[in-house]
């Protein structure tokens, strides 16, 4: 089991990219957290073990036919268990 933290950049705000990053999440079976930043970008932390963590961060670029993915800094944390993976608001 690892976490990352998922740093997104690009038209992912509005657009529907934190309900369609859950939907993901949960097919999955990632869990974390998703939120809307003050910069416009958006913040995942997500847990589940590295070969899922690749396929999501794969599928994030294109999890939303109305955002456009400009970038994803990615960075490793401390594992972290989570119950389940959630919008912050």
């Amino acid at each position: 089991m690892q976490t990352r933290r998922y740093l997104i950049s690009g038209r992912v705000q509005g657009v529907g990219f934190r309900w369609a990053t859950t939907q993901l999440a949960r097919e999955l079976h990632v869990t974390g957290t998703v939120q809307n930043l003050a910069s416009g970008q958006v913040a995942v932390v997500a847990s589940a073990t590295a070969t899922v963590l690749e396929r999501f961060q794969h599928r994030l670029h294109h999890v939303n036919p109305w955002a456009h993915v400009e970038r994803i800094d990615v960075d490793d944390l401390l594992t972290h268990h989570f119950a389940d993976f959630r919008i912050i608001n």
